[in-house]
Parts: C-alpha cells; sequence; structure tokens
C-alpha cells in the first residue's frame, strides 16, 4: 500500500464510522477519473466496470455534464423545492418522455432510499392502507423503512424494526427456494406474494415493492412471466406496483429505458436514483397524475435539497447524452458481448457456478462446489484484488456475498468489454490456481 492511501486510511479511522467498509484487501484511494478509467493517488490507472455502483452512466467527468454544471453553478447553486426552477420542470419533462405508459410526473430527492420511501408513503396515502410486501433477498436503501422493506439480514441492523413489511420468496432460479426449475416450478415465487398477502397481512395492501434485477442480491433476474403474474396478484388485492429502479433505469439492461419493461408490465410507481445525474446525488418517484394527485389532500411534503438545479442539470445531460447515443440499444449489444466472453469462462473455471444479468449488469456466481452450490465468498473476496491488482475494477454481492458484480458505464465500447473481459480470465485463472 503506498504512502499516501495509508495515511487516508489512518486519517479515515479517526473521525468516520466503522461502517465506511472499504473493497479490497488493501483499500483503493481514487483520485480522478475520466471516461471509463480512474487513477489512484499513487497515479495507477483502472478499468472501471463497477462506476461507483452503477452511477457513472455515461463515464467519469463527461465533458457535456461538466459543462452544464459549471453553467448552472454560475447562476444558483440552491432553491428548495418551495420555489420554480426550469431545470427540475425539464427533468421532470425528460422522465415523462422515456417512462412507460402512463407514468408521467416525478418527485425529486437526494438519493434512492428517499426515492423509494416515497413511494411507499404515496402508495400508503392513495390506497389508505399500511401493509406492505417486499422480496426476500432485496435491497432497498439505509433509512430505517427501506432498511426494513430489505430482504437480506446483514443490512438490517438491529433495532430498526418497522411493523406492517412482509417478505415474499424471491424468483432466484439459480437457488430455486422450493428447489424446482423454471418453468416446472409453476412460477412458485409468484403464488407465494398471494400466499403471504392472505397469511401474513390483513389481505389489504398498500403496495408490493421489488427491483427488476436485484442488485445488491446479486443481479438476480427473474423468469420471464414473473412480474405479470405478481403485479396481477397484487392488483386483486387493491394494492399498487412499485417498481425499484435505482439500478435497473436508463438503459442498463439493454433494449428499453428501464428494467421492468422487459417483462411487459406497467408499474404504478418508479423509482430511480444512481444513474440518473452520472454521480450528482439525485433520486426521483415517477407515477401517474392521478395517484400524485392525492398527496395534496393527504398532506404537505418537501424535499429541501431534492431537484437541485445544479443535480438536474446533471441529470438532464446525462439523459441527453444516453438519447444521442442510442443507449438501449447499445447496451443490448455490448451486453451480449459481455455475457458471451463470461459464459466462456464458465465452462473453463469451476469456481464459476452461474452467469446471469441484463445488458450492462451481469453477475458471475461463484461457488466451492458446482453440485452443491456452496457459496464462495473466499473466490469473490480474491477476484476483486485479482482484477485490481491487473487495474480492473468490479463490484460483488449477493446474499453470501459470493456474487461478482460487472455493471461499466454505459458507453462502453467493444475494446472496453474485450479488455475487461482479458483481465477477468488472468483473473479467474489465478484464483482457480490459487483454489485448487
Amino acid at each position: 500500500m503506498d504512502a499516501k492511501t495509508q495515511e487516508l486510511l489512518r486519517r479515515k479511522e479517526k473521525v468516520l464510522w466503522p461502517s465506511y467498509f472499504l473493497y479490497y484487501t488493501e483499500p483503493l484511494a481514487l483520485e480522478r477519473g475520466e471516461g471509463l478509467y480512474v487513477w489512484d493517488v499513487a497515479g495507477n490507472k483502472y478499468l472501471d466496470f463497477f462506476g461507483g455502483i452503477l452511477v457513472t452512466s455515461v463515464g467519469h467527468s463527461h465533458p457535456k455534464i461538466l459543462e452544464r454544471v459549471k453553467e448552472q453553478l454560475d447562476k444558483i447553486v440552491h432553491t428548495s423545492t418551495l420555489y420554480l426552477h426550469e431545470n427540475i420542470i425539464r427533468l421532470g419533462e425528460k422522465l415523462a418522455e422515456i417512462a412507460p405508459g402512463e407514468l408521467s410526473t416525478s418527485f425529486f430527492t437526494n438519493s434512492g432510499t428517499e426515492a423509494n420511501e416515497t413511494a411507499v408513503m404515496l402508495a400508503k396515502a392513495y390506497t389508505e392502507r399500511n401493509e406492505i410486501i417486499a422480496l426476500r433477498n432485496s435491497y432497498s436503501g439505509r433509512s430505517a423503512l427501506a432498511m426494513n422493506l430489505t430482504g437480506i439480514a446483514a443490512w438490517r441492523p438491529v433495532g430498526s424494526e418497522i411493523p406492517g413489511i412482509e417478505h415474499a420468496m424471491a424468483p432466484y432460479c439459480y437457488r430455486c427456494p422450493v428447489k424446482s426449475t423454471y418453468p416446472q416450478c409453476g412460477l412458485a415465487c409468484a403464488e407465494d406474494v398471494e400466499n403471504v398477502i392472505r397469511t401474513s397481512t390483513s389481505g389489504r395492501i398498500a403496495a408490493f415493492i421489488a427491483e427488476p434485477i436485484q442488485g445488491v442480491g446479486g443481479f438476480v433476474v427473474p423468469p420471464p412471466d414473473y412480474f405479470q403474474a405478481v403485479a396481477d396478484i397484487v392488483r386483486r388485492y387493491g394494492g399498487l406496483f412499485i417498481v425499484d429502479e435505482v439500478q435497473t433505469a436508463f438503459g442498463r439492461t439493454g433494449r428499453f429505458w428501464f428494467g421492468i419493461q422487459h417483462w411487459g408490465v406497467e408499474p404504478d410507481i418508479i423509482t430511480t436514483a444512481k444513474g440518473i445525474a452520472n454521480g450528482f446525488p439525485l433520486g426521483a418517484t415517477i407515477t401517474r397524475p392521478d395517484i400524485a394527485d392525492v398527496l395534496p389532500r393527504k398532506g404537505l411534503s418537501i424535499s429541501t435539497f431534492g431537484g437541485n438545479p445544479v443535480s438536474s442539470a446533471a441529470a438532464i445531460a446525462t439523459i441527453e447524452v444516453l438519447q444521442e447515443n442510442d443507449i438501449p440499444a447499445h447496451v443490448e449489444k455490448m451486453g451480449a458481448l459481455l455475457r458471451e466472453g463470461l459464459e466462456r469462462m464458465a465452462e473453463t473455471y469451476p469456481v464459476i457456478g452461474d452467469v446471469r444479468g441484463m445488458g450492462l449488469m451481469q453477475g458471475v456466481e461463484l461457488v466451492a462446489d458446482r453440485k452443491t452450490k456452496e457459496p464462495s465468498p473466499q473466490a469473490a473476496a480474491m477476484l476483486l484484488d485479482e482484477t485490481k491488482a491487473r487495474g480492473l475494477l468490479i463490484g460483488k454481492g449477493g446474499a453470501f456475498g459470493n456474487v461478482l458484480r460487472i455493471a461499466p458505464p454505459l458507453t462502453a465500447t467493444e475494446e472496453h468489454i474485450h479488455e475487461a473481459l482479458e483481465i477477468l480470465d488472468h483473473a479467474f485463472a489465478a484464483v482457480q490456481d490459487a483454489l485448487g
């Protein structure tokens, strides 16, 4: 570890909570970024295939976004939602332009956590009900409510319990909770949503919330019929269908602007954040006008920093860049190239148990034994160190900490994909040799 990183680590341990956990055996201190590359404080260069947890959708320091941000900084930095500002309105118009179906009105906050909080609040106000169904293996954020919606024990600190939230089985086909396979399972995971409603709630739910592809849970992709079946169940019991697109929006999954569109279902509410402003803090909750109209009658709502003019300027520019480059189509093509390379590696390295994902959101689940599917968080930690040593940054997650999360900026080219695959191949070879 270089001297500057050691110094930063010592200072961090004195003034920041231990919960600021860091990747890698020797933590990485980043200093600058450009395009798909970042440099650490020692001058080492890395290909960034995690993008600050799927945030830098069009790459680091994109010139168009920097220009718009600088222009806004010279005018006004903060207004709050108490005043009109054209950037907030223009951003709302942009989201209405790309959002599916009748979803055309937005409320802006600072993060995905707040966007999910806002969605649940809205659903409760609209339905005049309080119970929420979420999924096991899900992640919704770090507020008290969001941690209770989350279905992974490690992300639910003791003392944060909130009543009125129940969890149904997740559609995790690689680790099927009913020990079956699709379609022989008969979508038992979807049927479980109804079972939970009938047995663990009053039967009068406010909403169901789910990620199209579970992010922190390990890039878990549901079967083709899952969301249509669940949406029908939820609406039959009078609930709203909330889709958490914090990680999957803006073309991340390829072909469409929003992940849920792959399943042909129109949600009642969409939440998003992360990639919306290419690194500037911003969250959005998008819904139909008839649902949004309930709040003024049920109570006031404000967001001091929501729709900040600078963040909004960055978001408008980000969406423009995505549109100008037809990113959903581009991501579909690049995602297929990435997936093909990862599946080739799965044929070579037994440590790879499963490859899954959509577009530029690909997960690789690592196991100690393919037959038993015993998770190998050790292999995942080793892979992160090996890829870092070779100049590639990726993420990890999953309920067992054994899933590699590979999600580069959406502007990644064929050259970037080939570079990442070559590094991954060498890293897998090193880890496989070490594991024996």
